[in-house]
């Protein structure tokens, strides 16, 4: 019997395919470190810039309460402290501090030196202690955007005064208020709980924040449950044949069409036609619906799939209908991988702004949104709107918006791994 040799590769090709071998995993390793390299300078350039976003500048004045200023006196009610002319109040305590300032120029670049919210501070302040009226209270307000970029070295002394916006007398003014200690940065509670500004210092995201959580709340009451049937059925119960695969190309298709598109549906459909209220998260919710609805499906199809069959025929074979089947044996174990695509989905729906600003949610909204057909923004438009503001303050707050969005993104999408791990079952 002859017997076969087996001659295995020359050592010069063996050394060349290891070396191959080495070269393609350095590449790969290399790849990976610059996406996380990119990732990291990105990161820290954001959050170096948003940081200071959660510190405001405060001065502290001392106010007069004259009841002489309220209609009711000491006895007024809460309609009688909002007619009070607590803009006037603010602005003498300030020029009182600052006697000398006696030109209409002095007086005008002294008020420049507190927000133009200090007065609705001070109205805040008496509405919650009505008692203080007749006296002279010390309270924190907040300085304008300019005091604040100064005192947190955005702006240079140096600096010429047309660029940084602060005479050298308002120099003067904060150099004394600060060797006196009423001039100190404390936390931004007006950016977590306030609505849109035009002025900086006065801007929180508190209203795009609900307007994002309403949003999301309606996308997943209505593509969660349609997208968990339709996958069941395209699974598990529709007949194979054209017009099954007709629905499965259009339904892949419509998961690589671009966000705009859905937004303009949406304009066209739920605005013109159904005259829904515009910038609504009534409307921004069904929009970014039908944007995740076939995420959702082809979430589910491949998590029935991956179910073994035998499970769906063991329940058959005890006398279990189609339907008990699958939803009391398939659709449980699958459930792990459906959550795991409706979260990712939603955290992709969470950060689009283009099908957002088709719908009008680009409005500038102050007030905070109670309902889902209140006028509202969310987090990605409300980065866009205060990207494209010119003061600089603004900038801060931005990257504090995105910080936010980011927050979000990443706690969802550690849901879906933390309840994919949990509950899911291995074969």
């Amino acid at each position: 019997m002859t017997e076969l040799a087996f001659k295995g590769p020359e050592p010069d090709q063996l050394r060349r395919r290891h070396r191959a071998e080495k070269r393609f995993r350095s590449i790969a390793l290399l790849s990976v470190w610059l996406g996380l390299a990119f990732l990291s300078v990105l990161f820290v350039i954001v959050v170096t810039s948003g940081a200071d976003a959660v510190r405001q500048t405060k001065i502290l004045l001392t106010i007069s309460l004259d009841s002489s200023e309220f209609e009711g006196g000491k006895g007024s009610g809460l309609a009688q402290i909002r007619k009070a002319n607590f803009e006037g109040l603010v602005k003498r305590s300030i020029r009182n501090d600052f006697p000398r300032a006696k030109s209409r120029k002095q007086k005008r670049e002294l008020a420049k030196l507190v927000s133009s919210g200090a007065a609705y501070e001070v109205r805040e302040f008496v509405e919650v202690n009505p008692e203080k009226i007749g006296e002279s209270i010390d309270i924190w307000v907040t300085a304008s955007d300019d005091v604040d970029m100064l005192l947190k070295g955005k702006l240079k002394r140096n600096m010429p005064a047309d660029i940084r916006q602060i005479s050298d007398q308002q120099l003067i003014w904060l150099d004394q208020l600060q060797a006196e200690d009423r001039l100190e940065t404390q936390f931004n509670w007006t950016l977590f709980t306030k609505g849109d500004s035009r002025e900086p210092e006065q801007a929180g995201i508190a209203g795009a924040m609900i307007g994002s959580l309403y949003s999301v709340l309606v996308c997943l009451l209505i593509s969660f449950p349609l997208g968990v049937l339709a996958s069941i059925y395209l699974e598990s119960f529709a007949p194979k044949n054209g017009w099954t695969s007709f629905l499965e190309v259009n339904i892949n298709n419509l998961a690589a069409v671009p966000s705009i598109v859905f937004g303009l549906l949406g304009l066209a459909v739920f605005l013109n036609f159904f005259q829904l209220p515009r910038s609504a998260p009534l409307v921004g919710g069904m929009v970014l619906a039908l944007m995740t609805l076939p995420t959702i499906i082809i979430a589910g199809r491949a998590a029935i799939q991956s179910v073994p069959p035998s499970i769906k025929e063991a329940a058959l074979a005890v006398g279990a209908s189609p339907i008990q089947a699958v939803f009391h044996h398939v659709l449980p174990l699958a459930m792990p991988g459906i959550l795991t695509g409706t979260i990712i989905g939603t955290a992709r729906a969470l950060g689009e702004t283009a099908p957002l600003l088709m719908i009008g949610m680009v409005a500038f909204v102050v007030d905070l949104p109670v309902t889902f057909t209140d006028p509202a923004t969310a987090l990605p438009v409300q980065v866009y709107l205060w990207s494209d503001m010119p003061e600089r303050a603004f900038a801060e707050r931005t990257s504090a918006a995105i910080l936010v969005l980011l927050a979000f993104v990443g706690a969802l999408n550690l849901t879906a791994v933390i309840l994919r791990n949990k509950f899911e079952t291995r074969y």
